[in-house]
């Protein structure tokens, strides 16, 4: 048995200019997507939400 490595095709490196807030922007996205804690209390936020298990900010306020 020999150990061949074989390259196929070709890499050709592209460019995307985006702005330094965009960029920001995206890696802090990613970095929300790669929390599994985080993940997790945003599932159980949102159903929280959609069973009425919530208090208004503006009922918040009063207390």
């Amino acid at each position: 048995m020999s150990s061949e490595i074989k390259a196929i095709g070709e890499h050709k490196a592209q460019w995307v200019t985006i702005s330094s807030d965009e960029y920001e922007s995206m890696k802090s996205t990613l970095e929300v997507l790669t929390d599994s804690e985080l993940l997790e209390q945003i599932k159980e936020s949102r159903e929280d939400y959609k069973s009425g298990r919530f208090i208004k900010l503006s009922e918040l306020m009063k207390e």
